[in-house]
């Protein structure tokens, strides 16, 4: 039985993220930090189905066309097997918050008590949570994936929208 649980989990799953970044951006080390964080942990667990009945596993590049996000799910070979774009307009006010609540808790790090750093970490899950739920909303009509990838997933898509 173990076999075959093993199967299914391969099989919806992504393997590998390919993010389509600007070269000419420059990440702070706290940013590149979540987006090493937040690859690593995705690959290592994540359920990813598409619903056209394509199965992995997965390999998933990201990015921005223009004002839309992109998902281009591959399989393993590099052959397509869907692509999936929503607008950014849709997640935009989200990320916004996000990251000035991100910086907040960087800050506050450094000479916050520990209440207060609690109080806006409590805030920048809660966001983060929002953004994460977003995103399966927007999609789950055609994948289908967990909480935690999609939390993942919002990390990644938020490092996508720096632009310096």
């Amino acid at each position: 039985m173990a076999e075959a649980d093993d199967s299914f989990h391969e099989r919806h799953r992504i393997v590998n993220v390919c993010l389509e970044e600007p070269e000419h951006i420059r990440l702070s080390p706290q940013v590149e930090h979540e987006r090493h964080a937040a690859l690593f942990d995705l690959i290592e667990d994540n359920h990813f189905k598409l619903h056209n009945g394509s199965e992995g596993p997965y390999v998933l590049h990201l990015g921005m066309e223009g004002e839309r996000l992109s998902l281009d799910v591959r399989d393993v070979l590099d052959q397509p097997l869907d692509h999936l774009t929503i607008p950014l307009r849709a997640l935009r006010r989200i990320i916004k918050d996000y990251f000035l609540v991100l910086d907040s808790y960087f800050k506050s790090i450094k000479t916050a008590a520990p209440s207060r750093i609690e109080a806006i970490d409590m805030g920048r899950r809660g966001l983060h949570d929002d953004g994460a739920e977003l995103l399966r909303s927007r999609f789950a009509d055609r994948v289908d994936m967990d909480k935690n990838t999609a939390r993942r997933l919002f990390t990644l898509i938020c490092v996508l929208h720096i632009r310096k």
